[in-house]
């Protein structure tokens, strides 16, 4: 037995049914540029998360510049994220103009550090980026206050934790503006590239709308130098169809996280994930840490176990920000995990059998 690290094709088939009537439908219309299924999933992602307003967009890194943009920020600007993230984060400041500025993350959830964050700030710092990784919200009740003191907003990057939450409220509805991504593989994943800008702000809402159609909100009226980041409607019939198992699917994540945790336990060489008190995960992934690890994804590989690395390199340490100057041991936390990160197998469509598989092959690579 295979196990893949993960099944879309499982995911496309429970949705068929729905989504290839509704796909008729747009092809019918030839309404491929917004339109009524477009306005229900806006409507409907936004009772879901709890917030006035969701803008669907072309993809999770523009979801991202456009909620820094609607938030003021702008060249010069610096943007702070954990340096443990996709680098989308930080490439989304980077095409404003803005300069990334990271910080270290805890070792207990790897996420972002509100200590880092207070020692960070300076008189240019324009939006704090704590990132919900892994399916797990990060503790934006504690960077609030500190974004407060000194003026600066929050941006959520909820591109991991669909259906997450934590008692401050539903990822991507806790801080003033956030951005979500829906790529495939994510918790609520699009056939193709999709995001979202959620927020309560109507001139947040107004403003990320604008810029996402060429600065436009009238025909051949720019308001501003825009981008052209607006959702496909074809994307929407798969999203909504998704949207009503999403609950579904996140629960049987959590089985499945409960499963192997049970079964890892107590493994030497095996440092099995933990949950924020308060959290509901929503396990975009389940991250052990383990030495050896490439060997160890090798002996997976060879077992025919799928597995992956979120991420290798952190963002500070890639060629691509090289100029800003940053060196090796400056961010101790995230660059020791970037070296010992295993995400396992994770979807809402795997089962005990298959994560039975999954344990004894990594009980057998660590040598346990």
């Amino acid at each position: 037995m295979t196990v893949p690290f993960l099944d879309l094709a499982a995911q496309s088939a429970e949705i068929a049914d729905e989504v290839l009537p509704a796909w008729q439908r747009l092809f019918d219309s030839a309404g491929f540029i917004g339109g009524s299924e477009i306005d229900a999933f806006e409507r409907e992602y936004a009772d879901f998360i709890g917030v006035g307003h969701v803008i669907g967009v072309s993809n999770g890194t523009d979801a991202l510049e456009l909620a820094y943009r609607a938030v003021g920020v702008g060249p010069g600007d610096e943007v702070m994220m954990p340096a443990n993230t996709f680098i989308a984060t930080a490439e989304a400041a980077s095409r404003i103009g803005a300069v990334p500025v990271f910080v270290d993350v805890d070792d207990e959830y790897l996420l972002i550090d509100p200590l880092a964050v207070e020692a960070a700030v300076t008189s240019r710092t324009r939006a704090i980026v704590p990132v919900h990784l892994f399916g797990q919200t990060a503790p934006v009740e504690r960077i609030l206050p500190i974004a407060d003191r000194h003026g600066i907003a929050v941006v959520e990057d909820a591109a991991q934790s669909q259906g997450a939450s934590s008692a401050a409220g539903r990822a991507g509805a806790m801080a003033r503006i956030s951005a979500t991504s829906f790529y495939p593989g994510k918790n609520l994943g699009a056939a193709g590239d999709a995001g979202a800008v959620m927020t309560d702000d109507p001139d947040a809402a107004a403003l990320v709308r604008n810029l996402a159609a060429h600065g436009s909100s009238t025909k051949y009226v720019h308001d501003h130098v825009g981008m052209n980041a607006r959702m496909d409607a074809i994307q929407a019939p798969v999203l909504r169809a998704k949207l009503r198992r999403l609950d579904r699917w996140n629960a049987a994540r959590r089985a499945a996280a409960g499963r192997y945790s049970a079964m890892l336990a107590g493994v030497d060489g095996v440092r099995t994930p933990s949950v924020r008190q308060g959290n509901i995960d929503a396990w975009h992934l389940y991250v052990v840490r383990v030495g050896e690890r490439e060997r160890v994804m090798s002996e997976l590989a060879a077992a025919g176990i799928g597995s992956g690395i979120h991420y290798p390199t952190p963002v500070h340490l890639t060629e691509a920000y090289s100029s800003l100057g940053y060196a090796r041991g400056q961010f101790p936390v995230a660059e020791a995990a970037a070296g010992s990160i295993l995400s396992l197998p994770m979807h809402p469509h795997l089962s005990a059998q298959q994560q039975e598989r999954v344990a004894d092959a990594l009980r057998s690579a660590v040598g346990a």
